[in-house]
């Protein structure tokens, strides 16, 4: 069972060493978890897990390697719909749920081992919905388990805690917001594309800011007569280009691709930001919205004229196309080639600009055979996923000094 706990850890992208696993089964030879599956849950996400950001993870493959050994204590729908009664939460007073959590902390201390028995012992003989009771699982009760109620420790099913001190939240994933493999918002983009900074006094901007060494120095040599300097700002002198891909099998990813250009757009930290649009891969001409209409273009050679090596590109897109749309001189299906494949000019893309990432909303793992132009793009430019994890690693890239 353990052995395959950590092929499914592993699975889940979890990254175990020997060394960890080790140290867990040297927990459980020394007793360390006793016979508490939940004691065990928390030992081995101590020792296993590296980061927040694996939380969820470590709790998904939990749950699919142990589900056998929690069924009898599995919560139904039916349960949880009777549990789901806010209006009688709002019945209760602040005044009452303070004397009762007070006379509830008096007593002896909870057995957790009874409560927990008990609990299980409930959930196959409750056959109705049972609310402000001393018995059964339900709301507003005195029970060691159920929701909205004022019982200081136990079971809390679904609901909201009114003293966050349940030691078991069942069917709780609390942590899925920790991952830095989910979809990106508006948010993450803005906390990412922050990096992309490289300060600079040297733009041609008004001296507006007091220059405080340069007055000491200044006021000292005059004497210690007050004599003020002032210097430029420090800016961002960072240029960004974005070019995305649009239409087609990018349509799933409108959303995502129009919050980062949204933040990008609203973004006043860059000294200058372009975006231009293509459709599956980068020919002769780029287009100025994401529709992609003949005509309402630039020339991909005017950009590389008037678009200086300084700029850092981010291509975005899936890289989902034939393969002959990607070499082929001919291949191209909306808009001129120029006389060259799409890969050709790429690789003119990459020549002009050095700092150059692909950012990739459905990136195959490894060199998929499958997709062949994909992977033929991944050996010409560094390409991430569109992931918190992915864009953090990809503004590194372009921040990189050699």
């Amino acid at each position: 069972m353990f052995l395959k706990f950590f092929f499914e850890l592993r699975a889940k992208e979890l990254h175990i060493g020997l060394t960890e696993w080790l140290t867990l089964i040297d927990a459980l030879d020394q007793g360390l978890c006793g016979s508490s599956l939940t004691q065990f849950y928390y030992v081995a996400r101590m020792i296993l897990v590296k980061s927040e950001t694996d939380f969820d993870k470590f709790d998904t493959a939990f749950a699919e390697v142990f589900k056998g050994a929690q069924a009898d204590e599995e919560v139904t729908y039916q349960m949880l719909r009777w549990l789901d009664k806010e209006e009688l939460t709002e019945l209760i007073t602040k005044e009452d749920r303070e004397l009762r959590h007070k006379q509830n902390s008096e007593d002896a201390p909870i057995d957790k081992e009874d409560v927990e028995t008990k609990f299980k012992q409930r959930l196959k003989d409750q056959t109705e919905e049972h609310n402000g009771g001393s018995f059964w699982i339900g709301t507003t009760g005195t029970t060691a388990f159920g929701n909205s109620g004022n019982y200081v420790g136990g079971v809390r099913v679904g609901g909201a805690s009114g003293y966050q001190s349940a030691f078991e939240v069942v069917g709780a994933r609390k942590f899925k917001d920790f991952r830095d493999d989910r979809v990106l918002e508006n948010r993450q983009f803005q906390m990412a594309l922050r990096k992309l900074r490289q300060f600079s006094t040297r733009l041609e901007i008004p001296k507006t800011e007091l220059d405080i060494d340069g007055t000491i120095n200044k006021t000292c040599q005059n004497g210690g007569y007050l004599q003020i300097e002032m210097q430029r700002p420090r800016k961002n002198a960072v240029k960004l280009l974005l070019l995305m891909d649009s239409g087609g099998t990018m349509i799933p990813y409108s959303r995502l691709v129009n919050e980062l250009f949204q933040t990008v757009s609203k973004s006043n930290h860059f000294k200058d930001v372009k975006c231009y649009y293509f459709h599956n891969c980068i020919y002769s001409k780029l287009y100025k919205t994401p529709e992609c209409e003949n005509g309402d273009w630039i020339d991909t050679d005017w950009m590389f004229r008037n678009l200086g090596s300084d700029y850092k590109v981010i291509v975005v897109g899936d890289a989902a196309m034939a393969p002959e749309e990607l070499y082929s001189l001919t291949g191209n299906y909306r808009g001129p080639n120029g006389g060259l494949s799409g890969y050709e000019w790429l690789q003119l893309l990459k020549s002009h600009y050095k700092k150059i990432i692909w950012m990739n909303p459905k990136m195959a793992p490894g060199n998929a055979p499958w997709r062949e132009a994909e992977t033929a793009i991944k050996k010409l430019l560094p390409m991430y996923k569109l992931t918190v994890r992915g864009l953090n690693e990809g503004m590194k890239k372009l921040m990189e000094t050699r």
